[in-house]
């Protein structure tokens, strides 16, 4: 399959849903207030986009935000249980059972640490997503093997060399694929805790929408936040596509 083919593969599968949905909204006469069509979502993105957008830049700040700190501590703490194998054996269990928590049973505790506000939300974003960035580059550096680390240091390389100038490198295809998948858990977590714990934002937007019974309006919210997590995915695809292009075969691009 040529390249083409595979970029246009996902729009022809999006325009074949759509027109698929909007045949059956039409077909069966689905009231808007319980499934909406796309038709219905389109005139809602128009007739109220100063709106969406006022609270798509806010959630979208937000997000980028608590997703920034999470690729922070991501880094620190997988660089940590990567190059110790100690520090591996005695984190990765605790980390695993915090991640098991739910992340929206923080949401009550932050407002009261934080109040209503930004703070919540980016603490909401960066708790969901910075788990999957610490796992693979803790991954990608215990992974490494042996024998190489063997060679490196009957040449003379240090541990610490051998980390920076190998296992870092190494580690960026798992780094990347993390921040694919961690940035759209991003957008989850600004959204649940906006719907609670803010008085505007994409959540907040979804929760007035849903009270006063505009459901073309909520839905056009979601799009809205589905769009941004597939540009900033893209983005760190392309990304990942430049910067680790020796690490994927050619023929799966």
């Amino acid at each position: 399959m040529n390249s083409k083919a595979q970029a246009a593969a996902p729009w022809l599968l999006l325009a074949f849903m759509l027109i698929f949905w909007q045949a059956v909204c039409s077909l069966f006469q689905v009231s808007d207030f319980i499934f909406p069509s796309p038709w219905r979502i389109a005139q809602a993105l128009l007739e109220f986009h100063s709106e969406i957008l006022r609270h798509a830049w806010r959630t979208f700040w937000v997000t980028m935000l608590g997703f920034g700190l999470a690729i922070i501590v991501g880094l620190l703490l997988g660089f940590l249980m990567g190059s110790s194998r100690l520090a591996y054996k005695a984190m990765y269990p605790l980390m695993t059972g915090f991640n098991a928590l739910p992340k929206a049973a923080f949401v009550p505790i932050l407002v009261v640490w934080f109040g209503i506000g930004a703070g919540p939300a980016v603490l909401t974003a960066f708790l969901i997503s910075f788990f999957p960035i610490m796992v693979n580059i803790a991954t990608g550096l215990a992974t490494m093997e042996p024998e190489l680390e063997d060679v490196l240091r009957v040449l003379g390389a240090r541990r610490w060399d051998i980390l920076m100038k190998v296992g870092l490198p190494r580690s960026m295809p798992y780094f990347f694929a993390a921040l694919k998948v961690s940035i759209t858990l991003a957008f989850v977590g600004t959204t649940v805790s906006e719907m609670t714990a803010a008085n505007e934002g994409i959540g907040y937007l979804l929760m007035s929408a849903g009270a006063s019974m505009q459901m073309g309006l909520a839905f056009a919210g979601l799009v809205v936040v589905g769009a941004m997590a597939m540009l900033m995915y893209e983005v760190f695809a392309v990304m990942e596509q430049r910067l680790t292009g020796w690490a994927h075969r050619n023929d799966m691009h």
